[in-house]
């Protein structure tokens, strides 16, 4: 079976997981949306994807030399599964529109959980994604905090999780919002959403966590706290955590962040992607029976992969969520 596959929004994440997908022997690209003739509706154009536009904006696509195959209502129908890559609280906008055409529909993590009903880490609960019709993958940092949780938790057992997140002010891309000549408490009332939005992957978990802004637009950075029920040793958590397919330890000489980012160009990744979690190994420490260490976050990136298995499981081509991610790593060079 090969899953046709619309992309509504092509920015950052939308065309990431475009390129993603199109790697994948089991899914197709059937189209992508875009709302104005920007450079990425070109770049679309140019790798042979079929570009949709809103009813109301495809004259003026055209009158900028952009083909558009159709509307957006016009690709929602080629497809069974729409990935609503659009900017946070317009999603939700688009649900009544997947309803009305029987479509699956995938949404980020800039919507709220109750929009899906079901919140989506691939390594975590990709079982709870089986046959649904709606799913939302979380952030960057919740993928980031879930892919090291879960593992230490089924190993060792979590009591609590307390984490500091040191936030990239804007993409790189970005000339909206940064940069800042600035530290911002996001948000000043503590804790911040993101322990809540984990427990909407992993309902168990004890976790608080408080976040701030820096004037960086590369990567987060986590400092991570946990205090584990068995009594385990600095060399027990590398070894396990070195097992997981989509953590990456950084160290040969790697300080920053910067140089995790210039890592990447060294591998030659689409765009300098980091789609792992990248734990410096070196900070992994048990202080006075506590767990610690740091790990950076890919923002533009990370949470790539997790739509691509997202796919799998709501269509259920691969009810096996280590195959699955074996199979998306596999053709994504991870």
């Amino acid at each position: 079976m090969t899953v046709k596959v619309a992309i509504n929004g092509y920015g950052t994440i939308g065309k990431r997981v475009a390129d993603a997908v199109s790697v994948q022997d089991d899914m197709e690209i059937i189209g992508v949306a875009k709302t104005r003739p920007n450079f990425e509706a070109f770049m679309a154009k140019k790798k042979g994807f079929d570009v949709f536009a809103p009813e109301d904006r495809i004259r003026g696509m055209e009158e900028a030399n952009l083909e558009v195959e159709g509307s957006i209502d016009d690709m929602i129908e080629r497809a069974d599964v729409v990935v609503d890559c659009t900017p946070g609280g317009i999603g939700e906008k688009n649900k009544p529109i997947y309803e009305k055409a029987g479509v699956k529909a995938i949404w980020q993590g800039g919507e709220d959980h109750e929009l899906a009903g079901c919140s989506f880490n691939a390594q975590s609960n990709y079982e709870e994604a089986l046959g649904r019709d709606f799913v939302r993958v979380v952030s960057c940092n919740t993928t980031g905090l879930c892919r090291v949780i879960k593992p230490l938790d089924d190993e060792f057992g979590v009591n609590k999780a307390r984490v500091t997140l040191m936030r990239r002010a804007a993409d790189p891309g970005d000339i909206k919002k940064g940069p800042i000549n600035a530290i911002v408490p996001n948000p000043i009332k503590l804790p911040s959403h993101h322990g809540p939005d984990v427990k909407t992957v992993l309902p168990g978990i004890d976790i608080a966590t408080t976040a701030v802004k820096l004037p960086t637009t590369l990567m987060h950075l986590h400092t991570v706290n946990m205090e584990l029920n068995s009594e385990c040793t600095a060399e027990e958590i590398e070894d396990l955590l070195a097992k997981q397919s989509r953590v990456r330890f950084v160290g040969q000489g790697i300080t920053s962040t910067a140089e995790v980012m210039e890592l990447a160009r060294d591998m030659n990744r689409p765009r300098c992607d980091m789609w792992e979690n990248c734990v410096w190994n070196e900070s992994i420490t048990i202080y006075e029976g506590e767990l610690y260490f740091f790990q950076g976050i890919h923002q533009e990136s990370d949470v790539i992969p997790e739509n691509v298995d997202a796919i799998r499981a709501m269509m259920e081509i691969e009810k096996d969520g280590t195959k699955s991610v074996a199979k998306t790593n596999k053709a994504m060079g991870i």
